[in-house]
């Protein structure tokens, strides 16, 4: 399956809707290979990714980046991509569990605060009678020892889950990924960011109606004003001045990562 991507200041981003990806990670998940991730990105994420190489590496060494974010999708349609939808993380994690729990994939929460996963895994097996979910893992906001590296390794490969959802934010997310895919025994591991905390009832979501004219920014800004303050004020104006830049040519912004992001 081949999905195009767009080159959006520096990363490619998959010009995909929702339903393409969720398909995508299905035959994925037919197949016996293991060590795939997927970056959910949004104006933050790219941002992230513009200012440090470490970031960028991450995205260029993603099986797929998605856009998460309204603003990435409108890039990509004045770019001529029509059919790029926004891949929302939370309900692309929604969707995939719903068909976790039809087609009997195994699924393992890593991330969020003490208890979260633990809260997400009773919730989500609720929602969907089936859902087979092997196993939780909350790390520290510190880089983890070596005791502990090894003890999530065993416990991953004990269970060898087909989907990994990493709830750590955006980029500490990515970055977890880049660096342990190789390492941990499951198919394919997808960064989601808050959907934890959205999921778990912790944090709340923004209307369907401001998502769709990209105006969620405000409602989290709203909801979280300190946390969130810097980033929105720091990230927006300078995203829209790259884009500017990058869309009448005055810079090149060299794009890293995989000619095949279906690969």
């Amino acid at each position: 399956m081949s999905i195009p991507q767009v080159g959006i200041l520096g990363t490619k981003v998959a010009a995909a809707d929702l339903e393409t990806v969720a398909r995508q990670i299905c035959q994925w998940l037919s197949e016996q290979e293991y060590g795939r991730y997927i970056c959910v990105t949004d104006v933050h994420s790219i941002m992230q990714s513009h200012r440090r190489q470490d970031v960028r590496r991450a995205y260029a060494g993603a099986n797929l980046c998605v856009p998460d974010g309204m603003p990435l999708t409108w890039t990509g349609h004045l770019r001529g991509y029509k059919a790029m939808g926004r891949v929302y993380g939370p309900d692309l994690m929604l969707r995939m569990l719903e068909e976790s729990a039809r087609a009997g994939y195994s699924n393992f929460f890593l991330g969020g605060g003490e208890g979260v996963a633990e809260d997400l895994l009773t919730r989500m097996v609720e929602r969907f009678p089936g859902l087979r979910v092997v196993g939780t893992f909350c790390p520290p906001w510190r880089p983890l020892t070596d005791p502990e590296r090894r003890e999530l390794v065993a416990q991953v490969d004990a269970v060898q889950p087909d989907l990994m959802w990493i709830g750590l934010g955006a980029p500490k997310q990515d970055l977890f990924m880049a660096e342990f895919h190789d390492l941990l025994k499951s198919k394919v591991m997808i960064g989601v960011g808050a959907a934890f905390d959205f999921h778990t009832g912790r944090v709340r979501q923004a209307p369907r109606w401001m998502m769709r004219a990209g105006l969620e920014w405000l409602f989290r800004l709203a909801v979280e004003p300190r946390r969130l303050w810097r980033r929105y004020l720091r990230n927006n104006p300078a995203f829209l001045w790259h884009i500017f830049l990058e869309q009448t040519g005055l810079r090149n912004y060299p794009c890293q990562g995989r000619d095949s992001p279906g690969s």
